[in-house]
């Protein structure tokens, strides 16, 4: 009977444990015979493992999961389309991680690197260098190890864009596109660079400066940080270049039929020599070139002008007061320690333009038409003004936000600001994004009499000339008698295009002269300002 006891004590544990197993399969689909696939299925072969039973339960193991995920390009940008691809950090074959580089686009407002969200390998470029990228289109094809991730992808159209060539998805160097500098030696070791990658760091500025001299920007040694090269590489690789002791140099553009071929002898170059005197034997045939993302955007916004009825105003403005204050000004910012040294002329005025849209709010306004309603003007509070900006990348317009709010010095500080990120072509969105009144300053170049023209979404424009030396007639009092005599005056011309489908001549001629009585009269605008 004892032993009988310690048998049932001993199987109790082992039917527990049949019980448990056959809970844990319950779920599990049975089949009167199955093959159990192993690793070494999952691979392309199999392990055959064959099970008989009244009731056989199937054991699996998978691989681990991969997917394919359009990556599409963002939108970086209020109102930004399209953008073009300056140069790719990646190829196809490459790991990348969550915000690693993989591209360098550029749009009609700013330049902007573009990184990775997730962790992969990249198995498709959609487009190559110089391309033009649709915003919520694909740019790569990332192969992810999870594909839940996919998820976080934003909502978005997902049509990919074709590519007919399967070349097309390797990505272009330099090299391949821009004019190569075929030397009759090797490249002298003092100016060539030995590059441990194909990425080339610069701006779509710098780049622009390398094609217009024919350099390959792998050869050239990149100060800035991270070895980015700058417009300063460029030019002091060209010295060398010239200065290097070369029989001759042949300009090579790429083997394309329809591109032109330069060949010139170094001598002809040289410094003394006459254009008319020089051996240099220029032949080809027309080019037909694409438009930069800047000039594609002022296309548009031009076309877009011609359905505005612009309305013109010109007026003459004396400088000479404003030009004793500016110098009384630039003395006291001398003697100071701080950031700002110099004042020049704009931030007086980009100030007094603030000044006269607050007692003439129309001129800050916008014109909204919507179809099927009638058309409202929107007043903006803020007075985001633009200033135009000769840049080597082209025409762009930042704007300085809420001026109404800030002194000359914080005017002067954030334009010397702004010219410094547009000469290294570094403008970001934010800085064009938003603008309320455009002032142009290209008289600084030239030009007395102008005829700025409006964009759509504001409804007045200003632009000043450049400041001339004339005679003017000055009335004073001599023993009592109003006497005339000519005098040198420091003139400015000031020319006012205005939207004549919302604004009337007379106001726009209004804050003209408002205007200019705030520069002729400097401390009109000081006592005027809060």
């Amino acid at each position: 009977m004892f032993a009988i006891l310690t048998a049932a004590k001993r199987a109790a544990p082992v039917a527990a444990s049949s019980v448990r197993a056959l809970t844990r399969v319950s779920a599990v689909r049975t089949y009167s015979s199955r093959i159990l696939p192993t690793a070494a299925g999952a691979s392309g072969g199999h392990s055959k493992l064959t099970v008989s039973s009244d009731t056989c339960r199937e054991l699996q193991t998978s691989a681990t999961l991969h997917s394919i995920i359009p990556y599409k390009l963002a939108d970086i940008g209020e109102g930004i389309t399209e953008c073009e691809i300056i140069q790719w950090y990646v190829k196809p074959g490459d790991k990348v991680s969550q915000f690693d580089k993989i591209c360098e686009v550029a749009s009609d407002k700013a330049t902007v690197e573009i990184t990775s969200r997730y962790d992969g390998v990249i198995r498709k470029l959609h487009y190559q260098d110089n391309d033009i990228a649709l915003v919520g289109k694909p740019i790569v094809d990332i192969e992810i190890d999870n594909p839940d991730m996919t998820s976080a992808e934003p909502a978005a159209d997902s049509v990919a864009v074709p590519t007919s060539n399967p070349a097309q998805a390797l990505p272009n160097n330099d090299a391949a596109t821009e004019p190569t500098v075929v030397l009759a030696d090797s490249v002298p070791k003092n100016f060539a660079v030995d590059r441990t990658s194909d990425v080339v760091y610069a701006t779509p500025a710098v780049r622009r400066v390398a094609r217009e001299n024919n350099v390959d920007l792998h050869y050239v040694a990149g100060s800035g940080k991270g070895g980015r090269v700058l417009k300063e590489d460029v030019l002091r690789f060209v010295e060398l270049q010239k200065s290097s002791t070369v029989p001759n140099v042949t300009v090579q553009e790429p083997n394309t039929a329809d591109q032109p071929f330069v060949q010139a002898n170094a001598s002809s170059t040289a410094p003394g020599i006459s254009l008319s005197s020089a051996s240099a034997v220029i032949t080809g045939e027309d080019q037909l070139v694409s438009l930069s993302p800047i000039q594609r955007a002022m296309f548009k916004s031009m076309t877009d002008s011609l359905a505005i009825p612009h309305f013109r105003f010109k007026d003459e403005i004396e400088l000479d007061a404003l030009m004793q204050a500016r110098q009384r000004i630039n003395k006291y910012l001398a003697e100071q320690s701080g950031e700002l040294t110099k004042m020049t002329y704009m931030p007086f005025f980009v100030k007094a333009a603030s000044l006269a849209l607050t007692k003439y709010p129309i001129l800050n306004a916008r014109v909204v038409a919507e179809a099927g309603t009638p058309p409202k003007l929107q007043f903006r509070a803020s007075h985001n003004i633009g200033v135009a900006m000769d840049t080597p990348g082209g025409l762009i317009v930042p704007n300085i936000k809420n001026v109404q709010t800030k002194s000359l010095m914080d005017i002067a500080t954030e334009l010397g600001a702004l010219a410094q990120r547009g000469r290294s072509g570094a403008i970001g969105s934010a800085d064009l994004r938003g603008g309320t009144f455009t002032l142009s300053n290209v008289g600084m170049i030239g030009g007395t009499y102008l005829s700025p023209v409006l964009v759509d979404s504001e409804v007045c424009i200003g632009a000043v000339g450049k400041v001339q030396r004339l005679p003017r007639f000055e009335t004073v009092e001599i023993d009592s008698r109003p006497v005339e005599r000519v005098v040198p005056r420091h003139i400015l011309v000031t020319s006012w295009s205005a939207d004549h489908r919302v604004v009337d001549g007379a106001t726009m001629a209004r804050f003209a002269v408002l205007y200019k009585q705030l520069l002729e009269y400097p401390e009109i605008m000081l006592a005027n300002m809060k």
